[in-house]
């Protein structure tokens, strides 16, 4: 994919709907009894995979004019599969599922692509070996072979790190577990799977004691019914920091999910000298959800020292860090981030990805073990890889409208995973 430096941008681009509860919706209709319609289901490659492995599991899929019908089977109702579990590239779904899998009573094997088979899965596996399903990996990473239990042991486990998606497997489990299952976060994660569970009609217990406890326990009905997902916010990123770093830019993101979880871009955003207007909000199934609006031009600094990402926030905007790189190579004072170690196991080591390519794009960045400071700089363009990492190839997307030259991105096809068709979109708003 070539790009070369852009004018401006303007328009309402169209954002696929959002991946993080398409996953969750289709995985708990699936364990519902009866037909869920979800509209506005992430047509991701991501999201594919979750489907087609719920396919291999015996339920009943549907895709129909841009929904997704979902004929749950219940929560025991699942059928062995045949053969293994392909997880495709998406860490969400293989992570959920084997929560939901360990609570079944029969053997289930889950993989997925050479980057997903090199991630870590004993965050995962030691809570549900703990539950009482038996899981072998290899060396700690996919393929996991599960040997599922039915009911599960009911535990209180307390996060080694803030994962929303170590969470979500834990209570997944714990709808198979006899008792109460409770986990115990310490700093807030994304909640869609709490959510997700109320609107299907579950109880999910919440209570401030030593962190936030989370708790689910086993023998609630799960209500199937109609659901629609909110745009991508993290999509969405890419759209509003092109917009920011680009003068005389507008545009504006439609019903965008605003979960106070995930939302943070957006403060950000502001605290950076973004002009970002939050136009109307609602709530949808449960999710906050809003339309945003965003111009270019970025604010003076009140000093002369560089922006700083770190801390308690980095867990609610670690999809967003790659893009907010590009824009701390186009602020003041130029932008370093702490306390992200964790995206060093993403799709690529993302940290490792996003100095390399800046550097070939001649900005000053230096890298640390988890983070990197970004000093003000004119890019260039440059021949850059993706590393088969979608929100990478996004985000040097937008730094190559940013740079002199043309900008060429090996492997940007990757971006399907999360975005399809991003780069139409992208040439749509583009002037």
């Amino acid at each position: 994919m070539r790009l070369r430096k852009a004018l401006t941008m303007k328009g309402v681009p169209r954002l696929p709907g959002d991946k993080s509860i398409s996953h969750r919706a289709a995985l708990i209709s699936a364990i519902a009894t009866g037909e869920t319609r979800i509209n506005n289901y992430s047509a991701s490659a991501d999201c594919t995979s979750t489907l087609q492995c719920l396919k291999d599991l015996g339920v009943p899929v549907e895709v129909d004019s841009g929904s997704v019908v979902v004929t749950g089977v219940g929560r025991s109702g699942l059928s062995r599969p045949e053969g293994l579990l392909d997880c495709g590239n998406s860490g969400t779904t293989i992570r959920l599922l084997a929560g939901i899998l360990a609570g079944q009573k029969f053997d289930s094997t889950l993989t997925g692509d050479s980057s997903l088979r090199s991630r870590p899965m004993e965050r995962i596996t030691a809570p549900l070996t703990e539950m009482g399903a038996s899981i072998t990996s290899t060396e700690g990473k996919a393929p996991l072979k599960i040997q599922g239990r039915d009911p599960l042991r009911a535990i209180d486990y307390r996060l080694p790190i803030a994962s929303a998606q170590i969470k979500s497997a834990v209570l997944l489990a714990g709808l198979n577990a006899d008792g109460v299952t409770t986990v115990v976060e310490k700093a807030p994660t994304r909640d869609h799977t709490e959510r997700m569970l109320e609107w299907f009609g579950m109880s999910v217990g919440r209570e401030e004691r030593d962190g936030m406890r989370i708790s689910v326990s086993n023998g609630q009905p799960v209500s199937p019914g109609l659901l629609k997902v909110p745009a991508d916010l993290s999509a969405g990123s890419f759209f509003m920091v092109g917009a920011a770093c680009l003068p005389g830019a507008d545009i504006t993101l439609e019903g965008v999910g605003m979960n106070t979880t995930r939302s943070a871009i957006v403060d950000v955003l502001k605290n950076l000298g973004v002009a970002v207007e939050i136009i109307e909000s609602s709530v949808e199934c449960n999710e906050p959800v809003a339309t945003i609006r965003v111009r270019g031009g970025l604010g003076n600094p009140s000093n002369d020292l560089p922006s700083q990402i770190n801390g308690t926030i980095i867990p609610n905007l670690i999809d967003e860090i790659p893009i907010l790189a590009v824009l701390g190579t186009q602020l003041p004072n130029g932008l370093e981030v702490r306390d992200a170690s964790e995206l060093r196991h993403k799709e690529s080591d993302r940290i490792s990805s996003i100095v390399r390519n800046l550097k070939l794009m001649g900005a000053d960045v230096t890298e640390y073990a988890d983070g990197f400071h970004i000093k003000p700089s004119q890019l260039i363009g440059a021949r850059l890889e993706s590393y088969g990492d979608h929100r990478i190839a996004m985000a040097f997307a937008i730094a190559g409208l940013l740079a002199d030259g043309e900008t060429e991105i090996a492997g940007a096809e990757c971006s399907e995973v999360s975005f399809p068709g991003f780069f139409q979109t992208l040439q749509g708003v583009v002037r």
